[in-house]
């Protein structure tokens, strides 16, 4: 009766370890992801070791057989990308790659730099979250365009403009290649701080991103 009972026991244990895990690939693939920041192309806004999650819902999302890059379907949105969304998606030049950036521009709209101020449409963009380190200027980084953004694509660029592999290199984003919209920062590690403490950016955890 008691080997029953212990039998019983493991049994449902393992039940509720696959249940689990079965509900949290449902909500990673349809719902909610975590993604990491790698890099520093998206400085301030976000920071090397930021952790984020990733909103899938609101622009849909290509649908792909977990841990593969075997494609099913799309899944669509609640509503197509805007200026200003900060957009994780499938980088043009490697699929396998996963990519963060701003949607600068959408389908339609006219995008033009000169000397790294942005024009959108012939009106100067205000960006308040750029950041700039290095004062000369490059054509096709600082100066490109104008440009029209065909249908069904994004113009996307990093907030760390001098230090960014964007749309300014590799063209136009598919929407369809768009993975979510980034929501908020639930941990910050800082891996270069001596400090162990001082590693976890507990300023930051829980911020939202705009």
């Amino acid at each position: 009766m008691k080997k029953r009972k212990n039998k019983s026991a493991f049994r449902e244990t393992i039940e509720a370890i696959v249940v689990a895990f079965l509900i949290a690939m449902v909500i990673r693939t349809f719902a909610i992801q975590a993604f990491k920041i790698p890099t520093g192309s998206m400085i301030p806004t976000l920071l090397i070791g930021d952790h984020l999650l990733v909103n899938k819902i609101v622009l849909g999302t290509p649908i792909d057989i977990p841990f593969t890059n075997i494609h099913l379907f799309d899944m669509p949105g609640l509503r197509k990308p805007r200026k200003g969304d900060i957009i994780v998606f499938k980088y043009p030049k490697n699929p396998g790659r996963d990519f963060i950036k701003r949607v600068i521009a959408v389908e339609g709209d006219v995008i033009e730099s000169k000397n790294k101020v942005i024009f959108v449409n012939g009106h100067k963009l205000i960006e308040s979250y750029t950041h700039y380190v290095d004062d000369s200027f490059l054509d096709t980084r600082d100066s490109f365009g104008p440009l029209t953004v065909p249908p069904g694509k994004v113009f996307v660029m990093g907030d760390n403009r001098d230090q960014s592999s964007d749309s300014r290199y590799w063209g136009f984003v598919e929407a369809s290649q768009i993975k979510g919209r980034a929501m908020i920062i639930y941990f910050s590690w800082n891996g270069k701080d001596k400090s162990f403490i001082n590693k976890i950016r507990f300023s930051r955890i829980g911020r939202p991103i705009k």
